[in-house]
């Protein structure tokens, strides 16, 4: 069974950094694609980044900002994120599928694995 467990979540000031993880468990192969979501209150789940064994993906309102990685040694996967602003607050998601379809991973629909989340929060 596979477990995606986020970490790194927590307050900071508009204009500083956060690094999230996401530690899987259980059979997640280095093949398969990785990525992050977010759910700021009261709003839609939204897409943030994705990573591929060969290419990443980013939403345009992190561009730039934030920057998604992966150790598959460790299982473990990043997102450093620079420059947060108060409207990056949300609960952010780790996800893992064997698709790496663009279209299946800017909807989030179908996504086999998520993890519980962890709440970001950036002050003004």
């Amino acid at each position: 069974q596979v477990q995606l467990v986020e970490s790194g979540g927590g307050l900071v000031q508009a204009g500083g950094s956060l690094r999230l993880s996401c530690a899987a468990s259980g059979r997640i192969l280095s093949s398969y694609t990785m990525g992050w979501f977010r759910q700021a209150p009261g709003k839609e789940r939204e897409f943030v980044a994705r990573i591929t064994s060969i290419s990443t993906l980013y939403a345009d309102s992190v561009n730039d900002r934030f920057t998604i990685s992966r150790d598959n040694a460790a299982n473990t996967l990043y997102l450093q994120m620079n420059r947060l602003r108060p409207e990056d607050t949300a609960i952010y998601y780790c996800a893992a599928d064997a698709s790496y379809s663009r279209s299946t991973w800017i909807t989030g629909r179908g996504l086999d694995y998520w993890g519980e989340g962890t709440l970001v929060t950036v002050s003004s």
